[in-house]
C-alpha cells in the first residue's frame, strides 16, 4: 500500500474534529433518532407463530407510519404493541368489527365463508367456535397453526394497539 492510501484511511477512521465534523455528527444522530423512534422500528423475531412467513432469529424493521393514512386490509400482517413500546407480536389480519370468524378442523371461516390461506402452509386441527368482532377491534392470527391452539397467542385486538407492518 502506499504511503497517501494509508494517510486516507488513517484520516477517515481518526478524523480532526472541527466545526464542521461536529455539525455532520449531529446531523446524522439527530436523523438516525428520528428514523429508528418514529419511522422503523428495528425488531428482533422471537417465536414460531408466523412461520413460514417470518422466521424464529429473524430481523425486520416496523414500518410505523404503515397505518397513518390507511386501514389495515384482510391478509395485512401487522405489528400489534401488548405492553409498552419494546413488545410487540407479528400477526395477520383475518376479521373486522361485526364479521363472525370460526375454525373448523384448521379451517378459517369468516361469515361461514371458508378463507383461501395460501400463507398458511403448515397441518391445523383448530377448532373454535363462532365469534363475533367487537366494533373498534380486528382479529388476528400467526401463520404457523401447527401450534396447538392453547400455546398459540391470537383473537380479538384493539384497533389502536397495530403499530404498523413490517417492511419485509
Amino acid at each position: 500500500m502506499s504511503r497517501g492510501f494509508k494517510e486516507r484511511i488513517v484520516r477517515f477512521v481518526f478524523p480532526k474534529i472541527s466545526r464542521g465534523y461536529l455539525i455532520r455528527l449531529g446531523a446524522i444522530i439527530i436523523t438516525a433518532f428520528v428514523l429508528f423512534r418514529f419511522i422503523l422500528l428495528p425488531m428482533h423475531i422471537r417465536g414460531g407463530s408466523m412461520e413460514p412467513t417470518y422466521r424464529d432469529g429473524g430481523f425486520t424493521f416496523c414500518w410505523l407510519q404503515r397505518y397513518l393514512f390507511s386501514e389495515p386490509e384482510r391478509f395485512d400482517v401487522v405489528t400489534v404493541r401488548l405492553a409498552g413500546p419494546r413488545i410487540m407480536y407479528l400477526k395477520r389480519v383475518v376479521a373486522f368489527p361485526g364479521e363472525t370468524v370460526a375454525f373448523k378442523d384448521g379451517n378459517l371461516y369468516v361469515n361461514d365463508r371458508k378463507m383461501d390461506e395460501p400463507h398458511v402452509v403448515y397441518e391445523c386441527d383448530w377448532n373454535k367456535p363462532p365469534v363475533t368482532v367487537k366494533p373498534g377491534h380486528l382479529y388476528v392470527v400467526g401463520d404457523n397453526r401447527s401450534v396447538p391452539m392453547e400455546n398459540h397467542q391470537f383473537g380479538q385486538i384493539m384497533k389502536q394497539r397495530i403499530t404498523g407492518s413490517p417492511l419485509w
